[in-house]
């Protein structure tokens, strides 16, 4: 972590572990310049897709096989999808809630619009979702923490009302992996896809996962078609023969670098048990709440108040959000804002603790009670919030 920096928006892009430099050195000096081609067989580089699935599986409660990486969140989630679609070909509407990450709902909407035939996105309000999951849902979407506020879906609860109603479920962990604990297994959902630059600390870029339920493996489709997905790439048949298992949700060249960033970064995670992470990350989180709420009164909380109801991340409201971020951050303590209004902070226990919190808080409080966020400078809107 760079001298002077509390972090706080690990939910966001996590940091680089220490190893992760000497890896990639490792890789790109003895694997890719010495090795060339040879690399993708001597190196194991084709395996990596399942191999780094596998360590990230263990941290969604998945079982060994059923998660593959490659690509981006946006894909796998265009992938699950299609193939959700295809296993009820007597339905048309896709579920979802409107505290959706956008991109997940751009993506089911070009999949509609290309399907055409009455198909639908149907968005209802995060504590509506249950009322509106019918006999005409195919496939209810959901991400388990809302990326806005950190409010949480009931995983269980709400698989079992769409198996009750005969549709699939797929879920978004892009909040979840590496934040909170998830029992996919138990869960009995069909699908879950995932990011790893967040709590998994991956890297910018870094690939995302799908998860499919073992007994689905082998049948369901997986709509984009890609070469690796072939049962046998190498015997460049002209017709797509899908792989066996989990393998066939694979599309493109795995991007060998990100995946080993992200294969040493997986080492973190070695021993580590999710409740414990998850215990460490609500005690952060509610002396947040608690301190800001004592010393700064110009935040009004975003986030449910119940812990339990939270993923790993505490929002305020503040109308000039944006301005008052860059301050704070300007300041050394890095959060991060979400349109319209919304000051985000996020809550990763191995790199954080009690006094990181009271320090932050500190902070952010004099930026308040000074009104140091009323510069020109820190109104104008970058690229990325």
């Amino acid at each position: 972590m760079p001298e002077g920096v509390i972090y706080l928006d690990g939910n966001s892009l996590g940091p680089m572990p220490k190893s992760v430099p000497e890896r990639l050195a490792q890789v790109m000096n003895e694997e890719w310049a010495q090795m060339l081609i040879r690399g993708w067989n001597k190196a194991g580089w084709m395996a990596q897709p399942t191999d780094i699935g596998t360590r990230v599986g263990r941290l969604i409660g998945a079982e060994a096989g059923s998660v593959v990486m490659g690509d981006t969140l946006s894909v796998k989630v265009y992938q699950a999808l299609a193939a959700g679609l295809k296993m009820r070909p007597d339905r048309r509407v896709i579920l979802s809630d409107n505290g959706n990450f956008p991109s997940d709902l751009y993506m089911a909407e070009g999949l509609v619009g290309l399907l055409g035939q009455d198909y639908e996105l149907r968005t209802v309000a995060p504590e509506d979702v249950a009322g509106a999951i019918d006999d005409d849902v195919a496939v209810v979407m959901l991400t388990e923490v809302d990326y806005r506020t950190g409010r949480m879906h009931d995983m269980k609860a709400v698989t079992e009302m769409a198996y009750a109603a005969g549709a699939v479920m797929v879920w978004d962990l892009a909040h979840s992996a590496g934040a909170i604990p998830v029992d996919l297994a138990a869960a009995n959902c069909e699908f879950a896809v995932g990011c790893t630059y967040k709590y998994l600390n991956g890297g910018p870029g870094a690939p995302a996962f799908i998860y499919v339920r073992p007994d689905l493996a082998d049948t369901a489709e997986p709509a984009l078609s890609g070469w690796l997905g072939h049962a046998s790439p190498f015997d460049f048949d002209l017709h797509y023969k899908p792989a066996q298992g989990i393998e066939r949700m694979r599309v493109g060249t795995p991007p060998v670098l990100q995946m080993a960033a992200l294969d040493e970064a997986m080492k973190v995670w070695d021993g580590i048990a999710m409740s414990d992470v998850r215990a460490a990350s609500i005690a952060l989180q509610e002396q947040f709440i608690e301190e800001v709420e004592r010393d700064v009164p110009q935040l009004s909380l975003a986030s449910p108040r119940e812990a339990k109801q939270r993923g790993s991340q505490v929002s305020f409201r503040f109308e000039h959000g944006y301005a008052a971020m860059q301050a704070v951050i300007d300041r050394g303590v890095i959060g991060d804002f979400r349109a319209p209004d919304i000051m985000r902070f996020g809550f990763t226990p191995l790199y954080l603790d009690s006094s990181d919190v009271t320090a932050a808080v500190k902070i952010i409080r004099d930026v308040m009670e000074n009104r140091l966020w009323d510069d020109e400078a820190y109104k104008v809107r970058g690229r990325v919030t």
